[in-house]
């Protein structure tokens, strides 16, 4: 398919996007409709949504790539996923609910104090700019590649325009556009992925039940792992309880997310979607494991080199775009810029949420002038949008591995302290030495660095996903050397600690 038909496509996909911003923003564009969209939100539309937020351009590209190395095996990650989403519906939900949040590091000042209620905050930052600037270098380079070159449109140039275009759709309507942006992406999304088996499928001359048969009887179909514990990255153990602890924390200690869930009426609605939304997800990735299997056969078939691409990340856009014909590559194009955009465009919206709320403190300002705080909002959208270009930028120098490994290990680092946070704050009654937080937060991912280096080096054991249970011990541990007992008695607006002599 030629490149200007396809940048064709990219025009005419934002112009629909940025309609639907005009007319969902149309007369509500203040910061309650730009942060919880007036906690007046249809659960079956954030539930729906959701699926095109949590897949996102990783899981269209980079794990049907990822197949080949460790066939089905990231199936066992999903099912920790399943697990960690109903932990986050049944006791994260509700405690959200009832201190009604509008973001959720708040709760870390109830329980411990300034420093530590900064810390998350702060960390959330950090780790969605990076996951989410990952997961947009992955479309950027797609469409780098099969479009803008073509023309010798410089990298940072095309990632400068997908985000002017993200920007352009979110910066007024904030969450209430999301979610029906979200919702249409995830349609296109969805549709995507079960029209490319189709068109896999007629290529390799395979009906229905011949297609599933080749995916259950290929090399690549191996769904669970339990040899060599110590130095199998795929042992089931590993994924699991990392899929588990990644969801908890990218999901329930994620801000972009918890918003979403946070704009439904109430908790009931909240929690159904959640639960719908698990369903729905965890069909999803058995059909993009599938298409990783299908696409390894059609490689095999025609004599195409997989090592040739540089990285396995490159087979589905090689395979959808040069060799299965122009409709094919639509809908390859359809999905992809779906699956990464309905990411890109919710992150930005919930960092620029984070950053005002925690930071600036608008939830403390609802006396000051609306239009003075818009436009303050607007001026952090941009810088965001700024600095996710600038960490793509980096990404692309140090990158050598399938993003979706990338994505999940800087999880492994970057969220392990939240989840501590959490952890500690919820399991325990025990009030901390505030002002040391910060310190920990740095230094647990320092700790968790070197005992990984440590026990590959003297154990042969290699860490996997469950890096980030282990960041998130660390972290608990240090917490406990700085707490000293107490009773916390939990209100509506704040906790009220009461010490105890040990």
């Amino acid at each position: 398919m030629s490149s200007v038909a396809l940048l064709c496509f990219l025009i005419g996909y934002f112009l629909l996007l940025t309609i639907i911003s005009y007319v969902t923003s149309k007369g509500s564009s203040d910061n309650s409709s730009f942060f919880i969209a007036n906690r007046n939100s249809k659960w079956y539309f954030v539930a729906f949504g959701m699926i095109g937020t949590a897949l996102s351009g990783v899981t269209f590209i980079s794990v049907p790539g990822a197949v080949h190395n460790s066939g089905f095996g990231y199936f066992q990650f999903v099912l920790g996923n399943a697990v960690g989403f109903i932990l986050v519906a049944t006791v994260l939900l509700p405690l959200y609910y009832r201190i009604n949040l509008i973001s959720i590091y708040t709760y870390l000042e109830e329980r411990f104090g300034f420093w530590s209620y900064k810390s998350g905050a702060m960390i959330f930052l950090i780790s969605r700019t990076i996951g989410s600037a990952f997961r947009l270098y992955l479309v950027v380079i797609v469409l780098q590649k099969f479009i803008f070159d073509a023309w010798n449109v410089p990298f940072w140039v095309t990632i400068a325009i997908c985000l002017l275009l993200i920007f352009s759709y979110t910066f007024k309507g904030g969450l209430k556009t999301i979610i029906i942006t979200d919702t249409l992406q995830t349609v296109f999304l969805l549709s995507s992925v079960v029209l490319s088996i189709y068109f896999i499928s007629i290529s390799l001359n395979l009906n229905v039940a011949q297609t599933i048969e080749t995916v259950k009887s290929s090399t690549y179909s191996q769904l669970f792992f339990w040899e060599d514990f110590m130095g199998n990255k795929n042992h089931f153990l590993k994924q699991f309880l990392g899929g588990i602890f990644i969801t908890l924390t990218m999901v329930g200690l994620d801000q972009d997310l918890m918003q979403k869930n946070l704009s439904c009426k109430n908790i009931g609605e909240a929690q159904k979607n959640m639960l719908t939304f698990t369903g729905i997800f965890v069909i999803m990735n058995i059909f993009f494991l599938s298409v990783g299997a299908l696409l390894y056969t059609y490689a095999e078939a025609n004599n195409l080199s997989v090592a040739a691409l540089g990285t396995p990340d490159h087979l589905f856009p090689e395979i959808a775009l040069k060799h299965l014909g122009a409709l094919p590559a639509i809908v390859f194009m359809l999905g992809l810029t779906a699956a990464t955009f309905a990411t890109t465009d919710s992150a930005l919206t919930a960092l620029t949420t984070s950053f005002c709320v925690d930071f600036l403190g608008f939830a403390k300002k609802k006396d000051q002038d609306e239009k003075k705080l818009v436009r303050a909002r607007h001026t952090v959208h941009i810088v965001f949008s700024v600095i996710m270009l600038l960490v793509v930028l980096i990404f692309k120098v140090l990158n050598d591995d399938s993003v979706v490994n990338a994505i999940f290990k800087a999880a492994g680092y970057t969220y392990g302290p939240l989840l501590g946070l959490f952890a500690f704050g919820m399991i325990t009654k025990r009030s901390i030495a505030d002002k040391w937080v910060p310190f920990i937060c740095i230094g647990s991912p320092i700790i968790t660095y070197l005992a990984e280096q440590f026990a590959k080096a003297y154990f042969g054991y290699s860490m996997g996903f469950e890096l980030i249970v282990i960041n998130s011990l660390v972290t608990y541990s240090l917490l406990l050397m700085i707490s000293r007992q107490s009773k916390a008695v939990f209100t509506s607006k704040t906790i009220i600690t009461q010490e105890v002599e040990i």
